[in-house]
């Protein structure tokens, strides 16, 4: 299309940008015959052994899961896309400008997409970029990008605005997240018996964790004892002082519940101090026991449960952290609090 809007709309609906690469025609060979599948759920048959998908796929359910969305989401950007061209052809005020651009700037967009200092701050801070490596190059990179965000939100409800009486039928279909069967012991907050559980494979010292740790603070501020969360130790074996930090929020937790949860958030909020010498005074300022609970992080006392809360993520599919698992379902990453919403209210629903 010869639309200069359209670059417009392809950076505020992050719209993926397929690559092929040149290789030789692709064979397959004697050795595999395609064919469609005699009974559902099967995916090959093995010298006269049947194997389902189920027994094939196995542990790797998230990164299938994580491909389907993608290829989910290259169809609904581009849907959207079909969209905004249409809306604006068909709307009245369009031919008071004289191109699509104009009309989205000054009608959909109406000016609004100003980007603060404030703004830009708050994108540093949340992002942890070192104030050394912010320069004027970075600072309009960051503002640009901040700017299209905005765009795209304000794209997003003019769509929906345009569409309100005349909602549209879409047949592209949403990947079901994977379910597992995932242990749920471990120090919980919320609910004792709540409807919905929540399981979280945590890294102390995992950035992103952090954020995750952020999400579910917000999620038990909203639905209370609705839900229950459960903590797991996850620790990545490169980052150093991870499975110190494991250990020490289990040594807080045989204290004392509300122990575990308040040195959760102090290291969450102190990951560079995760070092054994740093949680033995994080521990003093937590007021538990602190000739305990130094003993009990030099100890290493509970290395075989945070190995077990590994092999329970291990067979549930963690391979990243943070993962979440909402009743079993399947949520990577640190995601908006309104992905975790839309799966929550729909278990609380049955």
């Amino acid at each position: 299309m010869k639309k200069s809007w359209m670059y417009v709309l392809a950076a505020m609906l992050s719209v993926g940008l397929l690559v092929t690469s040149c290789s030789k025609e692709a064979n397959s060979g004697p050795n595999y015959i395609f064919k469609a599948a005699p009974n559902t759920g099967l995916a090959a048959k093995v010298k006269n052994k049947d194997v389902t998908e189920g027994e094939l796929f196995k542990g790797i359910e998230g990164d299938l899961y994580e491909a389907e969305l993608k290829v989910y989401e290259l169809k609904m950007n581009k849907l959207r896309a079909y969209l905004l061209e249409n809306l604006m052809s068909e709307n009245s005020d369009r031919k008071k400008y004289a191109t699509n651009d104009e009309f989205l700037e000054k009608v959909i967009v109406k000016g609004d997409a100003k980007v603060t200092p404030k703004e830009i701050d708050a994108f540093v801070k949340e992002r942890k970029i070192p104030t050394e490596n912010m320069d004027a190059e970075l600072k309009g990179r960051i503002e640009q990008f901040i700017a299209m965000e905005k765009k795209k939100v304000m794209v997003e409800k003019w769509i929906d605005s345009q569409l309100s009486k005349n909602p549209v039928e879409v047949y592209i279909q949403k990947p079901r997240r994977p379910v597992a069967d995932v242990k749920s012991n471990g120090p919980f907050v919320g609910g004792k018996s709540a409807k919905v559980t929540i399981v979280e494979f945590s890294d102390f010292q995992c950035p992103f964790c952090s954020k995750g740790a952020a999400v579910m603070h917000d999620l038990k501020k909203k639905y209370g004892d609705k839900i229950k969360i459960v903590f797991k130790n996850f620790p990545l074996p490169f980052h150093q002082n991870a499975r110190f930090a494991a250990n020490a929020s289990l040594c807080a937790n045989e204290q004392s519940t509300d122990a575990f949860w308040k040195l959760h958030d102090w290291m969450f909020a102190n990951q560079e101090k995760l070092d054994p010498a740093s949680l033995k005074e994080a521990g003093k300022s937590i007021g538990i026991k602190a000739d305990v609970f130094a003993q009990c992080v030099d100890s290493s006392k509970f290395n075989a449960q945070i190995d077990a809360d590994m092999k329970d993520g291990q067979e549930a599919g963690v391979k990243s952290t943070p993962t979440f698992f909402v009743n079993g379902q399947f949520v990577n990453g640190a995601q908006p609090i309104e992905v975790f919403s839309e799966i929550i209210n729909e278990e609380l629903k049955k």
